[in-house]
């Protein structure tokens, strides 16, 4: 990883936003009501509790594969999932915080490295250091150093990342651009005039699904650093490029551009339901991250390659917005050991094999078995070992709770009213 993209994370270290990988379902329920095993713990077995938002298409079949993996390997140790639905994250991090701060924290908990876990847990001092575990396993040249650095503080560690994801990924519908026999787009320009084309043969250019607005996010993400280059999108978020810069506005209005050629019930629409009018035909094309990929082939048994395609997102060839999952020890919990117990697992070759292939995305570690992985899992482990790297603003890395939840916000108006200079104005006052 370039040190660029850690310094912005670095200096950004204070997130605790909506995350896109996650069910976006109404409901809260614990993991037996989502499909978990519901079976009582016998009185000998230890209980440890995994607290995720990972209910959805995908994201559940790889976290309930690696519970299975653990109770295998330790079957004194029982598993409760108590994952938690509904809103892309959103439930389950205020039921976190209520805990946390009524003194009873998860066994272990999902945290995207980065501001999410430095500056909402480690700077509030409810994380254990796991560096011994980390001596333990041998993970120090197991892990990329610079993803060691990122869910590090002070020369201590304070996670485990299971995964890789990827945020600039344009996934397509193989058949729709074969019917029309176009080319699918690599550059803003050929976005356009692809867009176009579909559009005038009746067919929804980009799908989009923004009833929570943290996918409009996605999306401008993507562009900013399609127009931006890396550089200067990592820039934007230590405060060193300016929210007015005419290279941000022109992003902007790329971005209100693209928003000309998505579906009409964008609003009320999740992400599981854009991705799906890309899988069913109704739409040519989506941008959203790999876990898209997990969707496409465990929920609806589509085929890489044949039922559909992807490409980085326009003028991103090259760069890799990302996005980490990571696991770590709260302070206080009863049974600390078991729960270091799960998190060597998770951070194993086979935990990460059996969890990443279902989930979509890509090992953390620089050392799993490529053969695991499909053509999509192989090209993108190459793209992150080779691509010049950036974080993610939508998912947790590269700016500030207040900032992110202020674009948020912005980008909801902004999706209705298109108004370029109100929406800078608005960034402007989030930056400050």
């Amino acid at each position: 990883m370039k040190k660029k993209w850690l310094a912005a994370s670095a200096l950004a270290l204070s997130l605790f936003t909506v995350t896109a990988c996650g069910s976006d379902e109404s409901s809260s329920e614990t993991s037996s009501e989502q499909g978990g095993d519901a079976t009582e713990p016998s009185a000998e077995q230890e209980v440890v509790e995994i607290f995720s938002w990972w209910t959805g298409a995908g994201e559940e079949d790889g976290l309930l594969a690696l519970i299975d993996l653990f109770e295998e390997k330790h079957p004194t140790i029982k598993v409760e999932n108590a994952a938690v639905a509904g809103g892309a994250g959103t439930n389950a991090k205020a039921v976190l915080t209520s805990r946390i701060q009524g003194n009873d924290p998860p066994g272990t908990f999902q945290v995207h490295g980065g501001a999410e876990l430095n500056d909402s847990w480690v700077a509030a001092g409810q994380m254990e250091p796991l560096n011994d575990l980390y001596e333990q396993e041998g993970w120090m040249d197991k892990f990329p150093q610079d993803l060691i650095d990122l869910v590090s503080e002070d020369g201590n560690i304070y996670s485990v990342p299971v995964n890789i994801h990827r945020s600039n990924v344009l996934w397509y519908n193989t058949a729709i651009f074969e019917e029309h026999g176009l080319e699918v787009p690599t550059t803003f320009d050929e976005f356009f005039t692809v867009a176009e084309e579909l559009q005038s043969n009746g067919v929804t250019p980009l799908a989009l699904g923004d009833r929570e607005p943290w996918t409009a996010t996605h999306l401008l993400e993507t562009v900013l650093l399609g127009v931006l280059g890396a550089d200067q999108y990592s820039a934007l978020w230590t405060g060193d490029l300016a929210f007015d810069d005419p290279s941000v506005v022109e992003a902007i209005e790329t971005f209100g551009r693209m928003l000309d050629y998505v579906n009409e019930d964008h609003s009320s629409r999740n992400w599981q339901d854009a991705s799906q009018l890309v899988a069913n035909g109704e739409a040519a094309m989506n941008v959203m991250g790999d876990w898209a990929k997990g969707y496409f082939v465990n929920d609806l048994n589509l085929t890489v390659k044949e039922d559909f395609g992807w490409v980085a997102t326009p003028e991103t060839e090259g760069t890799f917005l990302v996005i980490t999952d990571t696991f770590g020890l709260p302070k206080g919990v009863s049974n600390p050991d078991a729960v270091k117990e799960f998190l060597a697992v998770l951070g194993s070759v086979e935990g990460q094999d059996a969890f990443n292939p279902l989930k979509g995305s890509i090992p953390a570690r620089v050392d799993a078995d490529l053969s695991n992985y499909d053509e999509y899992g192989q090209e993108t482990i190459d793209d992150f070992n080779n691509g010049e790297l950036a974080a993610s603003l939508a998912h947790g890395s590269s700016a500030a709770e207040g900032v992110v939840t202020q674009i948020n916000q912005a980008i909801n108006i902004f999706v209705t009213q298109r108004n370029v200079e109100q929406f800078v104005d608005s960034l402007k006052m989030a930056a400050q």
